[in-house]
């Protein structure tokens, strides 16, 4: 037993307790996933458990509200719009995607405050841009219309939290254990910022990212201010990103620490999960308590930050710790009676309908009028060619959540154009397959790489294929009866934020440059078995 270990056995023993029995490093989830559209997997195993993540892909900074029977959740959008998607859930397992909450690019979004308040929905938008700020944006119903986003003036700190004082008064919490008071409408700020915690602060000779106190979601229950806070680096070693908690009588403090801080902390990147860290409480249909937190697959940076659920425990003395283990187990779904929504949501697209921008499309850091681009008729998407590769196109792409998948797509390039299938971090680092009437154009790390003699013309059908980081294309000129493998294959485990830093993740997508309009029908998308 480690030092850090001993003291925290110690500290447990004080309230009763102990560690959690452990689940064994790398052990494997005794069950598999279910799976659901276009062969996703999904958390609930259908016997009244549910293996994590409870939403697979790049789905950070979870903010949770709780409305009634109502479950809202929405995540870190970053550059993706329309962003901030809310999705709704009654059992806090099954999850469907409802809305996007924001339609203008303000800037790349990080984690969010999500809350509902006399009556009013409030989003509090912390943006990375220029300069940096914390935004609000209100709606009198989940789905919107969410107002336009107002800046607040708050360029020095992301990670708002929302919270209202046992003597009425609002507030937003902010990283680094500040805080700043908010008018009684919620719409601006009063007075200056001002420090009221001091993070609890990990052993020097753990492997973290960095300190960077962030992430503060604070609870009241039970007469008391819980604040949990997320430190460690939300990225870098496995073992970095944690969970640490304090509570006060007051929202006005003193803060007390957790004596069994880091409440979640991954121990070895033997683990399931890693990085886990920036918590969240809410309490279930049935009065359990539970808490959502993100977390890295093993060995799948690329999928980005996944939503995790954690059951807790409270203690005698008004405390409370995680019982999940390392998560790589099945666990006991809340009880009451939440009827469950059908999870998640097919990828594949037939553009038979409108396009599901925000809820399932997304484009990268688009421009003002980048929405004009698209337009589903007649069985097709119809893009307009924007810029002259993925990098200066604003390619539309999807969030995708299983290791190993493979999405196809019959492509009609316009004279002078260029279009094709792309799995795209950001605008430095993607791969991918497009062609013009003439030739294939290759995309490897970021850059465009090849010329080949393209021998279909002007329309084909392209499959990219990812299996566990190993990525293939192939082609067809008749409509997928027979395909033929393209000569260029790559391995994309590097394409993550360790690499290239933003926090993002490795999504399929598609785009169109060059001149005139693309057009693409019948796009299909297939989570591969392990």
């Amino acid at each position: 037993m480690d030092r850090r270990q001993a003291i925290r056995t110690t500290a447990l023993a004080t309230l009763g307790l102990s560690l959690p029995a452990p689940v064994g490093a790398g052990t494997p989830a005794a069950g598999r996933w279910r799976r659901g559209a276009d062969n996703q997997r999904i958390a609930d195993l259908g016997d009244g458990r549910f293996l994590n993540p409870i939403l697979s892909g790049d789905r950070p900074d979870p903010a949770i509200l709780k409305d009634g029977r109502d479950y809202y959740l929405t995540f870190s959008s970053f550059d993706a719009y329309p962003g901030l998607v809310i999705w709704h859930s009654r059992d806090l397992v099954n999850w469907q995607p409802r809305t996007a909450a924001l339609h203008r690019n303000i800037g790349s979004v990080w984690a969010v405050s999500l809350e509902r308040h006399a009556g009013r929905y409030f989003l509090y938008i912390p943006v990375k841009a220029a300069p940096n700020d914390i935004f609000v944006s209100w709606a009198d119903r989940i789905d919107g219309p969410w107002s336009d986003p107002v800046p607040l003036g708050l360029p020095a700190h992301i990670d708002p939290c929302h919270v209202v004082g046992e003597d009425g008064s609002r507030w937003l919490f902010l990283s680094g254990g500040d805080r700043v008071r908010l008018a009684a409408d919620g719409l601006s700020t009063i007075g200056p910022v001002e420090h009221v915690y001091d993070p609890w602060r990990y052993p020097d000779d753990w492997d973290v990212e960095g300190f960077s106190p962030e992430g503060p979601k604070i609870h009241r229950h039970g007469g008391w201010f819980y604040m949990l806070t997320a430190v460690g680096g939300t990225a870098g070693p496995p073992t970095g990103h944690m969970v640490i908690a304090a509570r006060a009588r007051s929202v006005h403090g003193p803060w007390q620490q957790h004596p069994a801080n880091p409440l979640v902390r991954t121990q070895s990147e033997d683990e399931a999960w890693w990085s886990r860290g920036h918590a969240s409480l809410v309490e279930g249909p049935d009065g359990s308590w539970w808490a959502l937190y993100h977390g890295y697959e093993r060995g799948f940076w690329t999928l980005g930050r996944q939503c995790l659920l954690d059951a807790i425990e409270w203690t005698a003395d008004g405390w409370f710790r995680m019982t999940g283990g390392d998560l790589s187990r099945p666990i006991a779904k809340p009880g009451g009676g939440g009827k469950a929504v059908p999870h998640g949501q097919p990828l594949s697209d037939a553009f038979d309908a409108p396009l599901a921008l925000g809820r399932k499309w997304a484009f990268f850091r688009p421009a003002p009028d980048e929405e004009r681009r698209a337009r589903v008729t007649g069985g097709a998407l119809h893009l307009d060619a924007r810029g002259t590769a993925p990098s200066s196109g604003s390619p539309l792409l999807l969030t995708a959540g299983d290791t190993s998948y493979r999405f196809e797509c019959d492509i009609t390039v316009p004279p002078g154009g260029t279009a094709g299938l792309v799995l795209f971090y950001d605008d430095t680092l993607y791969c991918g397959l497009g062609f013009d009437a003439d030739r294939f154009v290759t995309h490897q790390y970021g850059m465009e790489r090849g010329r080949p003699t393209n021998p279909h013309g002007a329309r084909m059908r392209v499959r990219v294929t990812n299996r566990r980081h190993i990525i293939s294309f192939h082609t067809s000129g008749d409509g997928g009866r027979t395909w033929q493998r393209f000569d260029r294959g790559m391995e994309v485990s590097g394409y993550h934020h360790n690499v290239r830093g933003g926090f993002l993740m490795l999504r399929p997508g598609l785009y169109a440059a060059g001149a005139g309009t693309a057009v693409f029908r019948d796009f299909r998308f297939t989570a591969l078995d392990e």
